[in-house]
């Protein structure tokens, strides 16, 4: 599978990415970033660091235009990744995200998929330029949306989409395969402390183990136990086929222009999949995938658990 991915590489981006390239049926063949988690210049950077620790740093990186609303800074720390610090990935691609986007769609037509675990800016921007795009994109997997559920910016919306609703409204309306990964489902597939315990063995894995303790703080309060939410990696493992949907309607959507809630409407006009719950639980299935790439034991931690990266 031919791949693009689009990011606002935060905590739960950093772990899609790995998910990406620990898996050998994935060609990930640019990355764009956007303004999200953090700015889109500093998940560039986010983004370039991690490619480095996995040792990837041909892949093409590049930013995104748009201001920044710095709202998710007590989810995703400072920099995006938990205050972790990674290294230097290198210069940018000196393309903009919506340009990288759309020569990847021009040079592998009918070929590449894109995935989206950030805003839509760079999705809306790569249409506007390319109206083609949708004839010359095979899939396009979005994290994004609160459909049947409560938001988790404001009571109606999801982040991704309350950032650019036009942007989602476009992307849902151009017409080409999309595959919407809601809070619906997200919220439902998590990671203990026992899981995150368990994550090592590789200088990528073991950022993300250093990273994760950030995204618990934020979560806490909200599920009152230790756990976090898979949002974007879970759209990873749907875009990449390693989970199967078990209720994923076709549903014509709109949105809110205001509040960026994501509306169900009637009659005609291009229809969404959207994923509200799986055949099996995800989290498993992904710890287990990154192990396996870094050649890490998949078998329970010690009960004391596994020292820290960097510690």
């Amino acid at each position: 599978m031919l791949l693009y991915l689009d990011c606002d590489t935060g905590i739960d981006d950093a772990l899609a990415i790995g998910l990406l390239l620990a898996h050998d049926d994935v060609r990930l063949i640019g990355i764009g970033t956007v303004n999200g988690n953090t700015s889109a210049v500093q998940a560039a950077a986010n983004t370039a660091g991690l490619l480095a620790l996995a040792g990837r740093s041909r892949i093409p990186v590049a930013v995104g235009v748009g201001e920044h609303r710095d709202e998710a800074r007590h989810v995703h720390g400072d920099n995006g990744v938990g205050g972790v610090v990674l290294p230097d990935g290198g210069p940018h691609d000196p393309r903009t995200a919506a340009g990288l986007l759309v020569d990847l769609a021009r040079e592998h037509a009918g070929a590449l998929h894109v995935l989206a675990t950030g805003p839509c800016t760079n999705l809306a921007a790569a249409l506007r330029a390319e109206p083609r795009l949708p004839d010359l994109v095979v899939t396009v997997t979005v994290m994004g949306g609160a459909v049947r559920v409560r938001g988790n910016i404001n009571p109606y919306a999801e982040f991704n989409v309350a950032i650019d609703p036009a942007a989602a409204a476009a992307v849902f309306a151009a017409g080409w395969a999309v595959t919407l990964v809601p809070l619906d489902v997200t919220l439902e597939h998590r990671w203990t402390t026992g899981d995150w315990q368990r994550l090592g063995g590789s200088p990528l894995n073991d950022a993300l183990h250093e990273m994760l303790p950030v995204y618990f703080d934020a979560y806490e309060a909200r599920f009152e136990e230790r756990e976090i939410a898979l949002h974007d990696p879970l759209a990873a493992a749907i875009a990449v086929g390693d989970v199967t949907p078990a209720d994923a309607p076709l549903l014509k959507l709109g949105v809110d222009p205001a509040t960026g809630q994501v509306l169900e409407e009637t009659g005609e006009g291009p229809r969404v999949r959207v994923v509200l719950s799986l055949t099996a639980p995800a989290g498993p299935l992904m710890l287990d995938r990154l192990l396996r790439a870094a050649g890490a034991s998949p078998q329970v931690a010690s009960p004391e658990g596994r020292r820290p990266a960097g510690s």
